[in-house]
């Protein structure tokens, strides 16, 4: 691992002997098509996880009792498949060591890396406002548009869950729809509410990978993405999924912030989502 700078994530002081939860950088946008600065995002995150209180009075839970890491991050030396292969090396090693792992990006192609240390084990729950279902991208089959397809070939299509849904090639939905893929639009949930959701997350049986492309959220909120998409959801809705699916998650990742496109409004949310799923995961309330 190599971190720029000495840059922690708030209240992530613990050892990684004695840590819950594990928190790593990957700076890598690569293959990002519309707006590049993802890689910087990790260390925007960081410093944005300094405007909270520890203590989240939702949950009766203050984060600098629990036992968080930052181990820094992925060294931006590496050329791709190295810097991928390390991301999986990264990921496995969190979960042979039982803790939770929390990975920064970075674009979203770097989920089915992480993912892959565990993805034998796991359900994938991603929100985004693109199925990213295409089986290869200027060229690239490990692209930021082609990363559910790279998981549903790994788990099966039973094992993934889209939300907030909005965009994608006519041939991505065609692909959902043939192989039974459960997604749900954004268009759906700002008009049905969230139940629908809810009904599904509550099917999962076993272990959950979460993957929050904060594009998932509309522009209003999150502006400061890669690919921003109008229509999205709120960030209450993706607050109310992490308290449904935190409980029962063994990694997550938040992705895709580009922290140059607004005053740092996208990496004070994305921090806060980071905090929100430790402190739910950390807590004995049922909401």
């Amino acid at each position: 691992m190599n971190a720029l700078n000495n840059l922690i994530f708030a209240d992530a002081t613990a050892l990684f002997e004695k840590a819950k939860f594990v928190i790593f950088g990957a700076p890598y946008d690569g293959t990002s098509c519309f707006r590049t600065g993802s890689r910087w995002a990790p260390n925007a995150i960081r410093e944005a996880s300094y405007n909270f209180e520890s203590f989240i009075a939702a949950y009766g839970v203050d984060l600098a009792e629990v036992p968080i890491c930052d181990i820094g991050d992925i060294n931006t030396g590496l050329d791709r498949e190295a810097f991928f292969r390390e991301v999986e090396e990264t990921g496995a090693k969190i979960a042979r060591d039982k803790k939770v792992s929390i990975m920064l990006g970075g674009e979203h192609s770097l989920t089915y890396p992480c993912f892959g240390g565990h993805r034998k084990k796991l359900k994938f729950v991603v929100l985004d406002a693109h199925l990213d279902l295409r089986n290869e991208y200027m060229g690239a089959k490990h692209s930021h548009a082609c990363v559910s397809r790279r998981v549903v070939e790994s788990v099966g299509n039973e094992n993934i869950i889209l939300i907030g849904i909005r965009s994608g090639a006519k041939e991505e939905y065609e692909f959902a729809e043939e192989n039974g893929i459960l997604y749900y639009s954004a268009d759906r949930i700002n008009s049905e509410g969230l139940d629908g959701v809810m009904r599904a997350l509550s099917g999962i049986r076993g272990d959950v990978y979460l993957s929050i492309d904060m594009d998932a959220m509309d522009p209003a909120y999150a502006p400061a993405v890669s690919t921003p998409e109008p229509f999205g959801i709120s960030p209450s809705h993706v607050r109310e999924i992490i308290q449904k699916v935190a409980p029962r998650a063994v990694a997550m990742d938040v992705l895709e912030i580009v922290p140059q496109y607004d005053s740092g409004n996208t990496a004070i949310l994305g921090a806060k989502l980071v905090r929100e799923f430790i402190a739910v995961a950390c807590s004995d309330k049922k909401l």
